[in-house]
């Protein structure tokens, strides 16, 4: 059992969740609502990469949903329950989350949350669905969580069939750009990606000029960017991770391409800012969260102050905000779906509040579910690194 870690600038602060042991371990006899409630507590498992190379990400996902728990805790929990987070490190390997999800399910979780990747997830959903334990705001964007007979699958952000569309449509609407090639990891993750720019690209009878991947876990992007200069592509859209999307655009400008680099949400942005150094500017990231800086949204207000209060040198984060998001739906579909003193939560009254609830505003960013539909919200946002940070933006400029 792993601690989840928080990413905190060029050092990694180690962070621990509130009483984080399996429930078998304590002693104690679940409630009769379900596997995970205890007289006490409701507890929660996470897998995800707390070790190689999306180890960013997994630290700040655990980051949000454990500040979206503790921020319950301080304030009553479920009517009087607390909230606790088991975490278990699969390294953004399948057969390591195979394994973590059948050991965190026996330990009698709730339910499952802010997994990462879609190469975990694919393996992990069917074994959680067939257990009938929720999995929860899996960072990913792949169809494969999307189906409308995944009734245990709850889903936060948009799809990448989404964000790939939002980045073809600015490109050939406010560039007029018709060369665009592809950069992507060979693996499910890369090819929901790569189906995406197809099915935009398709829809605008474009071809994809070029294309390109590398292997999941590395960096080595060289014999891609290679490929892919021969095509003289005026915008690379990248499927990928911080570390190998970085060292493509580092690789991409001392070869003096001139192409626009586009990235979608997976890649962690935080990091690849800081892995891109002073070379980044011009970067374009889609986003399936709000800025994490606009303090104007009251649940960025909230979501600011519970990370602080997690860790305080904690700082504003895209991926550590979609945690925080993924954790404060959870609590709110249980309290709304228990009554004070009542029976004990259950995961299908969790489950069909969130089907029968309609739009729900979590503080400035609103969800939706229903019938067949697992997926809570459908916005893409447009980000760009100028002057060494991320600013928000609304269309594409030369």
């Amino acid at each position: 059992m792993s601690p989840g870690r928080a990413a905190t600038g060029n050092t990694v602060a180690f962070v621990v969740s509130l009483a984080v042991f399996a429930p078998g371990l304590w002693g104690q006899e679940a409630e009769p609502g379900g596997d995970g409630v205890f007289p006490d507590s409701i507890v929660f498992g996470q897998s995800a990469a707390f070790s190689g190379a999306a180890v960013d990400l997994g630290t700040n996902m655990h980051l949000g949903v454990l500040a979206a728990f503790e921020e319950a805790n301080r304030n009553g929990g479920i009517h009087g329950r607390v909230l606790r987070l088991v975490t278990e490190d699969d390294r953004y390997e399948g057969e390591l989350a195979i394994a973590n999800t059948r050991k965190l399910i026996a330990d009698g979780v709730f339910a499952l949350i802010g997994a990462v990747g879609t190469p975990t997830s694919r393996v992990a959903w069917g074994i959680a669905s067939d257990a009938r334990v929720p999995y929860i705001g899996a960072f990913t964007g792949a169809g494969l969580l999307r189906g409308a007979d995944q009734p245990y699958v709850v889903n936060l952000r948009a799809s990448y069939i989404q964000e790939t569309e939002e980045m073809v449509k600015r490109l050939t609407e406010d560039l007029e750009f018709s060369k665009i090639a592809i950069f992507y990891q060979d693996d499910s993750y890369g090819q929901a990606g790569l189906t995406g720019v197809r099915q935009a690209l398709d829809k605008r009878d474009l071809p994809l000029v070029g294309q390109g991947t590398y292997v999941r876990n590395t960096a080595a992007v060289k014999r891609a960017l290679l490929d892919i200069r021969e095509s003289d592509p005026e915008a690379i859209i990248t499927i990928g991770a911080y570390e190998a999307a970085a060292q493509f655009i580092l690789w991409a400008k001392k070869l003096r391409m001139r192409a626009v680099h586009l990235n979608v949400s997976f890649v962690g942005s935080n990091s690849l800012l800081e892995a891109l150094g002073g070379n980044g500017d011009g970067v374009v990231v889609t986003q399936v969260v709000p800025f994490p800086r606009d303090t104007e949204l009251p649940v960025v207000r909230d979501y600011q102050t519970a990370i602080r209060q997690v860790d305080p040198s904690a700082q504003p984060g895209f991926v550590s905000l979609e945690g925080y998001l993924a954790g404060r739906l959870v609590v709110e579909a249980l309290r709304a779906s228990t009554e004070p003193g009542g029976p004990p939560p259950t995961r299908e009254a969790f489950l069909q509040w969130l089907v029968d609830v309609g739009p729900y505003d979590l503080g400035g960013f609103e969800i939706e579910y229903g019938p067949g539909d697992n997926q809570g919200s459908d916005r893409v946002f447009l980000t760009r690194i100028q002057g060494g940070r991320f600013v928000p933006i609304t269309r594409l400029q030369r």
